[in-house]
């Protein structure tokens, strides 16, 4: 709870009832919008899968996925998965998607690892979506311009809220600020990257923060991705500054995938080659998947956002610490 905030004289505008009508207005504008405007369709998607597929999100490598044996199957082990990254892809093939088309889907998580604070949890829900490019468009210029789409849908939805709510007010500004993580390094050198994010975030209020998970040239990283389905180079992170807690709220991360060669190279980076030999990237080494862009956008997140909310768990049913439950009785922040 090192990083918990309590805002000074917070109180939230909605009470418990009204609060759960008001997610499922945000949740239903923005999945309908950003559907329409990036040609998704909705499909479903598994809760867990198979650990030696590799399709498994391993995030930063060292998170626990949640395990559990089927008895049915001869003790068989699955995985709750960490993310759909992987998954998408896969599918846009299974499913028989066409170059242009896309999917989206809600996607559940456990992260039994993470450190709980006001915008954590260990329940983590987001639409996971990934649609059909072309080899050629594997470029800055497209993932930009997919960036600028899904920021619309998040200014749009903020200016629906902020007409179905007297106190929200429009704060996102007009257009996103494109900067790329050596970039922010250079910017900011004697800062910590999350204070390069804060800095960058509070004075331009929404910022897309490109290229993360290659090594910088002060031989650190701006932060962690797994190997296996981002291109490093091709990646980047929507963040906003957030005045209820004063702080730098990602939203969105996203990217275009790996294609072979940026596979081979990243999974030798993160010394894990021997996934090389898993089913699904050796489908992209074989070249079997489509090229594809996608991403993940946080739907407690927006809610937390869009709403003034102080704490995730105002949007969302998870387990806090009793220390943390208690403070939050005695400063107004109503859990669910």
């Amino acid at each position: 709870m090192e990083k918990f905030i309590i805002p000074k004289d917070y109180h939230s505008e909605l009470n418990l009832h009204d609060t759960q009508i008001a997610i499922k207005t945000v949740k239903d504008f923005f999945q309908n919008l950003l559907s329409q405007r990036l040609n998704l369709s909705r499909v479903s998607a598994p809760l867990f899968v198979d650990p030696d597929s590799g399709l498994n999100d391993n995030l930063n490598g060292v998170e626990r996925p949640v395990t559990f044996d089927i008895k049915e199957q001869n003790g068989r082990e699955a995985e709750v998965v960490q993310s759909l990254a992987k998954w998408k892809r896969y599918a846009l093939k299974k499913y028989g998607f066409s170059y242009g088309e896309g999917l989206y889907t809600d996607m559940n998580a456990i992260r039994r690892d993470e450190i709980t604070d006001n915008i954590h949890s260990i329940f983590v829900d987001q639409w996971d979506w990934e649609k059909i490019i072309k080899k050629d468009e594997r470029t800055i210029a497209t993932l930009m311009d997919t960036v600028k789409v899904v920021y619309k849908c998040l200014r749009k939805t903020e200016k629906y809220m902020a007409i179905q709510y007297d106190y929200i007010e429009e704060i996102l500004p007009h257009d996103i600020f494109f900067v790329t993580t050596q970039e922010l390094a250079d910017m900011f050198p004697d800062n910590t990257p999350k204070e390069r994010e804060y800095y960058i975030a509070k004075a331009k209020g929404a910022v897309c923060i490109m290229q993360i998970g290659d090594v910088l040239e002060n031989g650190e990283r701006h932060d962690g991705r797994a190997p296996d389905y981002d291109d490093w180079s091709l990646n980047a992170d929507i963040v906003v500054y957030y005045p209820v807690l004063d702080i730098a709220l990602e939203l969105s991360s996203m990217g275009i995938r790996v294609d072979k060669k940026a596979l081979l190279s990243q999974l030798k980076k993160a010394g894990c080659e021997e996934r090389k030999d898993l089913p699904f990237q050796k489908a992209i080494i074989n070249e079997e998947l489509p090229y594809t862009i996608g991403g993940g956008i946080g739907q407690s997140r927006i809610c937390m956002f869009f709403l003034r909310k102080a704490h995730i768990g105002e949007v969302q049913s998870s387990l806090w610490p009793e220390d943390m439950i208690a403070q939050c009785e005695e400063n107004g922040i109503q859990l669910l």
